[in-house]
């Protein structure tokens, strides 16, 4: 088995040089280093984590929390956040919190407990996973940065300008001359959903579109049966309150929407054109291709990552940020 006084023996180096190259490289010539890199590239000599931990005080973990395993938005996120916390030569611990399930409290609080205990260097949060509970945040003494709507601020934040991005979405069909339009929301508690309804309801009104949220909202839960039962809905309104466009608040529920309006016959573009808020990898295998502002989580995932490695790293230590993304209009024959 090799050691660390194998590997300075093979390179005649100390093995002080060598702890230095594998934690502190730049306090190490280049010549000095490639030597010991081939000592333990030909010993294949691997650090003990444990050991490295006990010496820097760190575990090289970083959890990362989100709502629901089963939506591809949390997939791209995680699947980002993994790869570049690899990068900085940290491993990943995920948690689902299942919020569809109608357990996220209990498994949020009992997640932080163990995260507690096992001592991670860091925890990213996908917004939902922590619904209702984010005031739990603020006992935290690992740093931690909150992907989504942070209100009450007291870690760090990023998001994506939700109300910007339903602006967008208002005022492309607004300017399609669409009269008549509906939208499907997310859940009225959450104030992702709500910014994005919001800032569409205002680019209409911003060019003379009445909307009325009493008739015209309808409001879903993210997954994709409230897309379908939305359909439904749509689909009774006749005359006058007839809407020639609908705007829908996910992926998911555009996936359920998209389903029903194909069952009833009802053809998209051509009987109603459909936009909505996201921006998936998978989005470009959905036929219709969709019209959609957003952004795609991997980006929310990158910036929220190396906001993290700056406050373990102890680079930045100011007070908590919030950032916002923009997001960008794709303009697809849906809509």
């Amino acid at each position: 088995m090799s050691t660390i006084s194998k590997v300075a023996e093979r390179a005649g180096v100390s093995r002080t040089t060598v702890s230095h190259v594998l934690n502190h490289a730049d306090r190490v010539s280049k010549p000095l280093r490639e030597r010991v890199l081939a000592a333990i590239d030909e010993l294949g000599y691997t650090p003990n984590p444990a050991a490295k931990s006990l010496r820097t005080g760190r575990t090289n973990m970083v959890a990362v929390l989100i709502p629901d395993i089963g939506n591809p938005f949390y997939t791209e996120m995680v699947k980002a956040a993994q790869a570049a916390l690899e990068e900085a030569g940290l491993d990943a611990l995920i948690y689902n919190t299942d919020v569809p399930g109608g357990n996220w409290q209990v498994h949020g609080r009992d997640y932080l407990r163990q995260l507690t205990r096992k001592g991670v260097d860091g925890l990213l949060v996908g917004d939902f996973a922590l619904h209702g509970i984010n005031e739990e945040l603020a006992k935290l003494d690992t740093p931690a940065v909150f992907i989504g709507q942070l209100t009450n601020r007291v870690v760090d934040s990023v998001h994506i300008d939700d109300f910007g991005g339903g602006y967008m979405v208002g005022k492309h069909l607004a300017q399609r001359g669409h009269k008549r339009v509906v939208q499907v929301t997310g859940p009225a508690n959450f104030e992702s959903a709500m910014s994005r309804a919001e800032g569409f309801e205002k680019a209409l009104a911003d060019h003379g579109i009445a909307f009325d949220r009493l008739t015209q909202r309808y409001q879903g839960t993210y997954l994709p049966a409230s897309g379908r039962e939305a359909v439904e809905w749509i689909s009774g309104l006749t005359g006058a309150n007839k809407p020639t466009a609908v705007f829908i608040g996910n992926y998911l529920m555009a996936t359920g929407a998209l389903a029903a309006f194909h069952d009833l016959g009802i053809k998209v573009p051509d009987d109603i054109a459909v936009a909505i808020f996201g921006d998936l990898p998978q989005l470009e295998f959905v036929r219709p291709k969709l019209t959609r502002a957003g952004e795609n989580p991997g980006a929310l995932a990158r910036r929220a990552t190396q906001m993290l490695l700056e406050r373990i790293e102890g680079t930045f230590e100011g007070p908590p940020r919030t950032e916002v993304i923009p997001c960008a209009l794709q303009v697809f024959e849906s809509a």
